[in-house]
């Protein structure tokens, strides 16, 4: 998965929308003006960080070593997912929807009626 496929997949949710708050080399998509994942387009492989429960976020990475401990995030609620092919781009999509439920479920009641 690259980026352009990263950004599409992620821009393709209800009121998605990119922004760059921290630095050019960030990019932060959004719902409801809240992240649910963050893109460090400047490395290679790519990293994404991505909100995760923390039951969950614990077995991914004992599962997957291209999964760590959210760089620069709380680490409890949020993992590092290397994009280095160890892991099928489908696992990478259900973490996504994950993130993005995780972050749209708290979400003001009228922040989500804005967006359906």
């Amino acid at each position: 998965m690259n980026l352009e496929e990263l950004k599409a997949y992620c821009l393709q949710k209800k009121g998605a929308s990119i922004d760059f708050p921290f630095d050019d080399v960030t990019m932060v998509i959004k719902v409801g003006g809240k992240m649910f994942i963050l893109i460090a387009i400047d490395n290679d492989p790519l990293r994404i960080n991505l909100k995760c429960d923390p039951y969950i976020a614990e077995g991914l990475r004992e599962r997957y070593n291209a999964v760590i401990p959210g760089y620069h995030m709380n680490k409890i609620h949020w993992n590092t997912v290397i994009i280095d092919n160890t892991i099928s781009d489908k696992i990478i999509k259900d973490m996504i929807d994950d993130s993005y439920e995780l972050v749209f479920s708290k979400l003001s009641k009228k922040n989500k009626e804005l967006i359906k």
